[in-house]
């Protein structure tokens, strides 16, 4: 209504005007040369003023023919951006239809509409992993890592790549270049500490992981692997500091300070760890030093005074009475540990030894046919996979998993019989 309201108004104005035009009197006169031209006022505004409506269309005209190929080419740019977006839509959709051949051919689309744009080739990227291409894959991150902007993109997705293949020194050099782009990222803190583990940079490993991590199991590998002595001492003592229960971890810090001449320090914290939870290898390294078997006799008893009532206590100092030669009190400790519920393999064995040693060759065979039968012995085992580890690892060579190999008794065959029957296979959902 407005609009229709300014109309009249401006329509009544101009002829307000063109009539107030027509009433003014007088002529106006121009001579070129011999030509001579008058006409009266009112004709020559009224020409005026039509010459000023022509050449702004002329004006106009003009400026459009000039103006028109940058239209025409935006227009096309616009509708090739319409075109490549609805090109990137299709193939999000012939992702989740898990359609490789459909993915491809529309991501081809859009890149040809789009160019390669960081969307283009994320999805150009996982196209072809859906594809099983993997020489695409990668040259797709490549040209995402080669960009500023998204070149954490580009390393993410080809250290991701380098990881599965497990090619772990590649994606150590990624990692790096990763955190020199973005530098503080948790995500990437968290992949740089496991490529740690498996490349055997311990104490990189211990650095990048956060307090809830096995800093004992980190620490003991990265004291073990370290050539320096100091260094290595001091990762030793954190070991142990941070699970003083730890076989390993004790080994670790008591070697390093044997070898910087501190037995008795050592000693110490053997005993300390053997109280908290006794290990053979724990008595192998004390009396490892003993020069003779009455010496090793006064540096076992030393140990298990420590922990007198538990049966590897007993084992040991009837393993070290026997070859003492002290069959009696050999033999009366090796029931004391039976006494205390020890029936593995190894106890029946050194029974046998100690009846074989005294010349009781019924109580011989006997102690045979009961280690038979008897427990099997402790071993160290992976929490995780429950695989048996001929040593200690900070991580499991099998699964991975840091921190989880541990002494004790192997997983019956029944039991694991049993576990493989109960567990289910979880549901497997397609990720883009």
């Amino acid at each position: 209504m407005r609009r229709v309201v300014l109309i009249v108004v401006v329509c009544a104005v101009v002829v307000a005007f063109v009539w107030w035009m027509a009433g003014w009197r007088g002529t106006v006169a121009a001579q070129v040369g011999a030509t001579s031209v008058s006409a009266a006022i009112p004709a020559v505004a009224l020409a005026l003023m039509l010459g000023f409506v022509v050449l702004y269309f002329i004006i106009r005209g003009i400026a459009a023919i000039l103006r028109f190929p940058r239209r025409w080419r935006r227009r096309r740019s616009e509708r090739r951006r319409r075109d490549g977006e609805r090109a990137l839509t299709r193939t999000w959709v012939a992702l989740a239809a898990r359609d490789p051949a459909e993915a491809r051919r529309e991501v081809a689309r859009a890149r040809r509409c789009l160019g390669d744009s960081p969307q283009a080739l994320v999805l150009a990227a996982e196209a072809a992993r859906l594809a099983g291409d993997q020489q695409e894959l990668e040259t797709a991150y490549r040209a995402l890592a080669a960009n500023r902007e998204t070149a954490f993109l580009g390393l993410r997705g080809l250290m991701r790549e380098a990881i599965a293949r497990e090619d772990w020194q590649q994606a150590e050099h990624l990692a790096r270049e990763a955190e020199n782009v973005r530098p503080g990222t948790p995500w990437l803190r968290t992949e740089r500490a496991q490529i740690a583990v498996r490349t055997g940079h311990w104490r990189d490993a211990l650095a990048l992981t956060d307090a809830d991590a096995p800093k004992a199991a980190l620490a003991t590998a990265a004291a073990e692997a370290e050539p320096g002595r100091s260094l290595a001492l001091r990762l030793g003592k954190q070991a142990w500091y941070e699970d003083r229960s730890s076989t390993p971890a004790a080994l670790a810090y008591a070697r390093r300070l044997r070898e910087v001449h501190k037995e008795g320090k050592a000693q110490d914290v053997i005993r300390r760890t053997w109280a908290a939870a006794p290990n053979p290898e724990l008595a192998e390294f004390a009396l490892a030093t003993a020069e003779d078997s009455l010496e090793r006799v006064r540096q076992a008893e030393r140990l298990a005074q420590e922990n007198p009532d538990h049966p590897e206590s007993e084992l040991l100092l009837a393993r070290v009475l026997l070859e003492d030669g002290q069959l009696d009190e050999a033999r009366r400790h090796a029931e004391a540990a039976e006494e205390l519920g020890l029936n593995q393999h190894r106890l029946w064995m050194l029974i046998a030894d100690i009846e074989e040693a005294a010349g009781h060759t019924e109580a011989h065979r006997t102690a045979l046919r009961r280690a038979a039968n008897a427990d099997p012995d402790p071993v160290w085992r992976c929490s995780a996979c429950t695989t048996v580890q001929p040593r200690w690892h900070a991580a499991c060579p099998v699964c991975g998993a840091v921190g989880s190999i541990a002494w004790g008794a192997p997983i019956q065959r029944e039991a694991i019989a049993q576990s493989t029957l109960t567990v289910e296979r979880p549901a497997v959902i397609g990720e883009v």
